[in-house]
């Protein structure tokens, strides 16, 4: 495990004893790239450029892990077709960020420091630095997610009107929480004050620009702890030059570091150094969460904050099933020697009453598994079914038959045909079963080593597979035979304790007569 920046001691000690971690200064890239070499998993923060040439130098990667919320520095494609799980900290620094904003808004309101240099310097200006109070004033808030309602729930405290504006937040949600929800031109024209709070997105740079702020109050003081770009930083500086923009608090920029920008000559525009999540409990929270989802990812496990991954959070009675769809996945590979066009995952019973859509996941990561010589990863499963042409579908229902719940993993071929794999979880151990193959009904546990024949019933059968395993000295560990019709088509489902031989399943295969032999090992 590589840490390539800074890190709190508490991350160092969530990540555990039983890792190699190792260091190095990753704004260096002649010192980056072989270092990556052979690395499981790597911890950055901000200085650390995990692009294209970085993911391919690090063959072995398995997560990149940001302590914090932005990934600008971090190519999630490039991550994704190489099936690295890039996992961040989205809400270890909303606080703080919030508390940066609400900071920013009172010291260009009350112009705190142009006064404070001013009387460091020798100059009592009370009259010069005047400034305006918060209370009945309008501030809008440009983004109402989570740190945009943080930002808003504060500055209620100070007797303010709060407008907001964000496309993916409903009228009623937003009067839930206290702000009234308006167009953007609206909230420009309305506020005497703007916070940003949103996503830099192609779609949100240059969002408040020239032609946005000839529509705002001339006394507006705009704040931006969101990231660079979002507020074009050219237009805000001819705004505030023209007496059209009269103050402003700034902690992000388009290019960075910076320690130039036509902002700088202004006293009413307040500048940090994107200081919205340096705070020690800020930096805490994300490398104590990020270590534990590098954990999670390391263990094979999913990550709820992963952003390449589909999932979110995990019901607890939804977890236990998630190997045993990748296992059903597995088997269903081989037991249609091919992968099919149309794949149902069709989920049966009580589970349904909780989101159990992470198993076509598993299911995905289990069909690809044995097909590729590329590791499958929750990550480029989903890429992996796309580039081979696979669909798939999740199908639930609350009601089932002869168990709580079943999963059967359906898939129909180009030509056609059908094969199904069914499965369960039975008694308090959990124990994996499969319970169907092809329609034919049968309940045997899973094990490291399985077999399937299907052959035309008739005596003899059984011996034949009894002797020619004794022979190949392995030992059958369970075994079950499930047929239709006297004489028609039957199915033999076998576990073992060790690999059967290529040859001896071959041998099989032309003793018995058989129309399919398949074998999977789940190691």
């Amino acid at each position: 495990m590589l840490i390539a920046e800074e890190l709190s001691p508490a991350t160092i000690d969530a990540l555990g004893t039983d890792v190699d971690v190792r260091h190095v200064d990753g704004s260096d890239r002649a010192v980056l790239l072989p270092a990556l070499a052979g690395v499981d998993a790597v911890l950055i923060r901000s200085a650390t450029r995990m692009d294209a040439e970085a993911i391919a130098a690090a063959r072995a990667l398995k997560v990149i892990a940001r302590a914090g919320v932005g990934l600008d520095n971090v190519d999630v494609p490039a991550a994704t077709k190489a099936g690295v799980m890039v996992v961040n900290a989205p809400t270890s620094n909303i606080t703080s960020a919030a508390e940066l904003a609400v900071g920013l808004l009172l010291a260009t309101a009350r112009n705190i420091a142009p006064a404070n240099e001013a009387l460091k310097h020798g100059a009592w200006k009370r009259s010069r630095y005047a400034g305006v109070e918060l209370l009945d004033k309008t501030v809008g808030v440009v983004g109402f997610g989570r740190i945009g309602q943080l930002v808003a729930e504060r500055l209620r405290a100070f007797g303010t009107e709060i407008v907001a504006y964000d496309p993916f937040v409903s009228a009623q949600r937003a009067a839930q929480l206290g702000a009234r929800l308006v167009p953007l031109d609206e909230l420009l024209a309305e506020s005497d004050f703007i916070t940003i709070h949103l996503p830099k997105t192609p779609e949100t740079i240059g969002l408040i620009g020239k032609e946005a702020l000839t529509k705002v109050k001339p006394s507006v003081r705009i704040v931006n702890a969101a990231r660079g770009g979002i507020l074009d930083e050219d237009a805000l500086a001819e705004a505030l030059r023209e007496g059209r923009v009269a103050g402003a608090g700034i902690d992000v920029f388009a290019e960075e570091p910076t320690t130039s920008s036509p902002l700088f000559e202004f006293e009413s525009v307040v500048v940090t150094p994107h200081l919205g999540a340096s705070t020690a409990e800020a930096q805490e929270k994300a490398g104590v969460a990020v270590a534990r989802s590098v954990r999670l990812a390391l263990g094979g496990d999913l990550v709820p904050d992963a952003v390449n991954v589909a999932g979110g959070i995990i019901d607890e009675e939804v977890r236990p099933g998630i190997d045993l769809v990748e296992k059903l996945g597995r088997i269903f590979t081989a037991v249609a020697g091919q992968v099919p066009i149309q794949l149902d995952v069709d989920v049966k019973g009580e589970i349904t009453e909780h989101d159990v859509s992470i198993w076509e996941l598993s299911a995905l990561k289990g069909l690809f598994t044995d097909v590729t010589e590329d590791p499958v990863t929750y990550v480029n499963a989903p890429l992996l079914a796309k580039e081979r042409g696979v669909e798939v579908r999740l199908l639930t229902a609350s009601e089932t038959q002869d168990f709580r719940n079943v999963t059967t993993l359906r898939g129909t071929f180009a030509d056609g045909s059908l094969v199904s794999v069914a499965g369960t979880l039975t008694g308090p151990r959990m124990i994996q079963k499969i319970v169907g193959i092809n329609g034919f009904d049968i309940e045997v546990p899973l094990s490291q080593h399985m077999a399937f024949f299907t052959y035309t019933d008739r005596p003899g059968v059984v011996g034949a597979l009894g002797r020619l395993l004794g022979d190949a000295d392995v030992n059958i560990a369970g075994m079950q035979v499930a047929r239709r019709d006297e004489g028609g088509p039957a199915l033999v489902a076998m576990t073992v304790d060790s690999a059967i031989p290529s040859d001896v399943v071959s041998a099989i295969g032309r003793e018995i007569g058989a129309d399919s032999v398949r074998v999977v090992d789940l190691d």
